[in-house]
């Protein structure tokens, strides 16, 4: 069983990559190419998973940040995710791991509360966002922020570390979410 781990290959100059875990590949697709129509100083790499482990027969590039995509229609999408959590080593909820949930716009149709995803990311210590990746304006608006993070999480911002970025995420969360 290969656990994954952000130091296990050097950073590349001018480079950051994301990796997109997710059991919807269609959102998945449509959020990488979102991602790579945003202007980005690195040279952008998107790479799509359905789940972990990676294949280690594959030769990949240093992985900045893992986004754990989640649909609220789909428990298997959670399930997924779940079993794919074991497989990522701790350092990388430093900072460099987060949870995109869509689908909370139609909630009656939903089979997964939006409290059990906000749970998982508190459990975690990692950031929570929420967005209908199935509406254009939201997916690109996401892509956006997403790549943002990526260049932090990838040390191309001056000054702005991973877990500056997280401290920051962490601090705008509900207080529902705070410790007691």
């Amino acid at each position: 069983m290969s656990v994954l781990r952000p130091v296990d290959k050097l950073p590349e100059l001018n480079r950051a990559t994301v990796l997109l875990v997710g059991a919807e590949d269609a959102l998945l697709q449509q959020l990488a190419d979102s991602m790579l129509k945003e202007h980005c100083a690195s040279e952008l790499r998107v790479h799509l998973a359905k789940s972990l482990p990676l294949p280690s027969s594959v030769i990949r590039p240093r992985i900045d940040l893992i986004v754990f995509v989640i649909n609220l229609h789909s428990k298997y999408s959670l399930q997924n995710v779940e079993e794919s959590l074991h497989h990522v080593d701790a350092s990388f909820f430093l900072g460099k791991v987060c949870f995109l949930t869509t689908g909370a716009g139609r909630e009656s149709h939903c089979s997964i509360h939006r409290n059990t995803v906000a749970n998982l990311a508190h459990t975690y210590r990692s950031p929570l966002l929420f967005c209908d990746l199935e509406v254009e304006d939201f997916r690109a608006t996401m892509a956006q922020r997403l790549v943002r993070m990526l260049q932090i999480c990838a040390g191309h911002v001056p000054g702005v570390s991973a877990l500056n970025l997280l401290s920051l995420l962490r601090s705008s969360e509900s207080p529902l979410l705070e410790e007691p």
